[in-house]
């Protein structure tokens, strides 16, 4: 069967615009990858919300991929481990309320699920800025990662979506933008920072700080606890896979309340 490198392109071009074009107005538009930013899109897509990720990096996963230290295990506590079940992700109890699993096989699973559920995964793309319109968040200002990178003065692309959560983990990029702006709507008005490491008590702090810090905007995973100044809890997921839960249950409950 003969190969032509022109249809290769425009099978690439047109699939891939067709996805994108589909995109630009969306119920969920999550910017982050990352084990919180893949389950909360997986929980909402099963739930019939239209929903995007925005990765700014070439692949997803966020820091699940290299374990500890490069060691690529991972460990999750009896409620992550759970999680990680309904993937299918296999795990192996270490120890009371210590279960391990396979970095790779966990980040590749949960990508693989998230995407059959029906969310639609963009890498390559940053979130540079927040559309505001009357006190509320009503979209992404996007560009590709690559712009970004060289500092080429190429104007970006906007997308409207009616919530936005920022998975940015450890730097809070989209919370540190509107904090720039227009100050947040919390207690504090400020990103705190995260604190030192403590697994235990930031792995709790995560779960309490996933929530919503402007009109239409959410916190999760890593990026919660940089808001408001949680621990950081190194090697261990369970928390931001159950941060990423809450996520897309505060938010299917806010649609269903104003749908």
């Amino acid at each position: 069967m003969q190969i032509e490198e022109i249809v290769i392109s425009k099978a690439i071009l047109q699939s891939y615009f067709r996805k994108l074009c589909e995109s630009l107005e969306t119920q969920v538009a999550i910017v982050g990858g990352g084990p919180s930013g893949l389950t909360a899109a997986y929980f909402l897509a099963k739930g019939q919300v239209k929903v995007s990720i925005f990765e700014r990096k070439l692949s997803l996963g966020g820091g699940m991929w290299g374990g500890g230290m490069m060691f690529n295990q991972i460990v999750v506590q009896r409620e992550g481990r759970e999680i990680l079940d309904g993937f299918g992700v296999s795990t192996e109890e270490f120890s009371p309320n210590y279960w391990v699993a396979d970095a790779v096989e966990a980040v590749s699973t949960i990508c693989s699920q998230t995407a059959k559920a029906g969310a639609k995964i963009f890498n390559l793309i940053s979130a540079e800025d927040v559309t505001i319109k009357e006190g509320k968040a009503i979209g992404l200002v996007l560009n590709w990662t690559a712009v970004e990178t060289a500092e080429l003065h190429v104007d970006p692309l906007c997308i409207k979506a009616q919530f936005i959560v920022d998975a940015t983990g450890h730097p809070a990029k989209l919370a540190g933008v509107i904090q720039g702006k227009v100050g947040l709507k919390i207690s504090s008005q400020r990103i705190v920072g995260e604190g030192p490491m403590w697994a235990e008590a930031g792995e709790k702090a995560v779960i309490e700080n996933t929530r919503e810090i402007y009109p239409g905007v959410f916190v999760t995973g890593m990026a919660a606890n940089a808001v408001f100044g949680g621990p950081r809890m190194g090697p261990i997921f369970g928390g931001m896979l159950l941060s990423g839960k809450k996520t897309a249950e505060l938010i299917q409950k806010r649609l269903q309340d104003n749908p």
